[in-house]
Protein backbone atom coordinates (compact mmCIF):
# COMPACT_ATOMS: atom_id res chain seq x y z
CA UNK A 1 0.00 0.00 0.00
CA UNK A 2 1.81 3.05 -1.25
CA UNK A 3 -0.47 5.53 0.48
CA UNK A 4 -0.95 5.63 4.23
CA UNK A 5 -4.64 5.42 5.09
CA UNK A 6 -6.19 6.49 8.42
CA UNK A 7 -8.16 3.92 10.39
CA UNK A 8 -11.30 5.95 9.64
CA UNK A 9 -10.87 5.38 5.88
CA UNK A 10 -13.99 3.68 4.49
CA UNK A 11 -12.87 0.57 2.60
CA UNK A 12 -16.33 -0.91 1.96
CA UNK A 13 -18.68 1.85 0.90
CA UNK A 14 -21.74 -0.44 0.59
CA UNK A 15 -21.53 -1.53 4.22
CA UNK A 16 -19.68 1.49 5.65
CA UNK A 17 -16.77 -0.58 6.99
CA UNK A 18 -13.58 1.26 7.89
CA UNK A 19 -9.96 0.19 7.69
CA UNK A 20 -9.81 0.24 11.50
CA UNK A 21 -12.70 -2.22 11.78
CA UNK A 22 -11.01 -4.53 9.27
CA UNK A 23 -7.65 -4.38 11.04
CA UNK A 24 -9.41 -5.09 14.35
CA UNK A 25 -11.11 -8.15 12.82
CA UNK A 26 -7.70 -9.42 11.71
CA UNK A 27 -5.66 -8.67 14.83
CA UNK A 28 -8.25 -9.27 17.55
CA UNK A 29 -10.66 -11.78 16.00
CA UNK A 30 -8.29 -13.83 13.87
CA UNK A 31 -9.73 -13.04 10.44
CA UNK A 32 -7.24 -14.44 7.94
CA UNK A 33 -9.13 -14.15 4.64
CA UNK A 34 -11.46 -11.84 2.75
CA UNK A 35 -14.29 -14.27 3.49
CA UNK A 36 -13.64 -14.25 7.25
CA UNK A 37 -13.39 -10.43 7.25
CA UNK A 38 -16.77 -10.39 5.50
CA UNK A 39 -18.29 -12.69 8.12
CA UNK A 40 -17.05 -10.48 10.96
CA UNK A 41 -17.55 -7.00 9.48
CA UNK A 42 -19.82 -7.39 6.40
CA UNK A 43 -17.06 -5.79 4.28
CA UNK A 44 -17.04 -7.09 0.72
CA UNK A 45 -20.34 -8.92 1.02
CA UNK A 46 -22.52 -6.67 -1.15
CA UNK A 47 -21.20 -5.61 -4.58
CA UNK A 48 -17.73 -7.10 -3.87
CA UNK A 49 -15.92 -4.19 -5.61
CA UNK A 50 -13.77 -3.63 -2.52
CA UNK A 51 -12.44 -7.21 -2.51
CA UNK A 52 -9.86 -6.72 -5.30
CA UNK A 53 -9.12 -4.62 -8.36
CA UNK A 54 -10.26 -7.54 -10.53
CA UNK A 55 -13.75 -7.38 -9.00
CA UNK A 56 -13.98 -3.56 -9.05
CA UNK A 57 -16.52 -2.89 -11.79
CA UNK A 58 -17.15 0.73 -10.83
CA UNK A 59 -16.26 3.63 -13.10
CA UNK A 60 -14.44 5.29 -10.20
CA UNK A 61 -11.95 2.77 -8.83
CA UNK A 62 -11.39 2.08 -5.14
CA UNK A 63 -8.23 3.38 -3.48
CA UNK A 64 -7.71 0.36 -1.23
CA UNK A 65 -8.85 -3.26 -1.56
CA UNK A 66 -9.40 -6.03 0.97
CA UNK A 67 -6.85 -8.29 -0.74
CA UNK A 68 -4.18 -5.60 -0.18
CA UNK A 69 -5.12 -5.33 3.50
CA UNK A 70 -4.99 -9.11 3.94
CA UNK A 71 -1.54 -9.27 2.33
CA UNK A 72 -0.24 -6.57 4.65
CA UNK A 73 -1.76 -7.62 7.97
CA UNK A 74 -2.30 -11.39 7.85
CA UNK A 75 0.87 -13.25 8.78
Amino acid sequence: MAKSFPHSFEVCKCRGVTLGEIIFSIKENGANSIEKIGELTDAGTCCKCCQSSDKDIGVEKMELYLDQIVKKFVK
